[in-house]
């Protein structure tokens, strides 16, 4: 699980990073990112029901999702709040497969310290 200081809960931080934030795109996942005055970086998850209606497996995509950007947390560049949008067919994947999702966008973002 993401340290509480990574996590996005509010609201107004995701409405605001939807409306002024960057996009990039892969298959499967979306990802918008802003700056933020913060010496961490911020994630928030977004599983629409068009994914899946189950809750059980909308969690199980969200924690692989979360679990891939906690393993390279110290890579990733600090003062960005990032927004992470799941598309249908990511619960076909494995957590491997995601993971490599999760780190292509990211470097398609800029945001991975390689």
């Amino acid at each position: 699980m993401l340290p509480k200081l990574n996590r996005i809960r509010k609201k107004k931080d995701f409405e605001a990073i939807f409306k002024k934030g960057k996009g990039f795109k892969n298959r499967f996942l979306a990802l918008k990112i802003v700056k933020n005055n913060l010496p961490e970086s911020r994630f928030g998850f977004v599983i629409s029901k068009k994914v899946s209606k189950k809750a059980v497996i909308r969690n199980k995509i969200r924690r692989r999702i979360s679990e891939a950007i906690r393993l390279d947390l110290e890579k990733i560049k600090k003062g960005s709040d990032v927004v992470l949008v799941a598309y249908p067919g990511i619960e076909k994947n494995t957590f491997s497969e995601t993971t490599e999702l999760v780190k292509n966008i990211l470097k398609k973002a800029g945001l991975l310290n390689v």
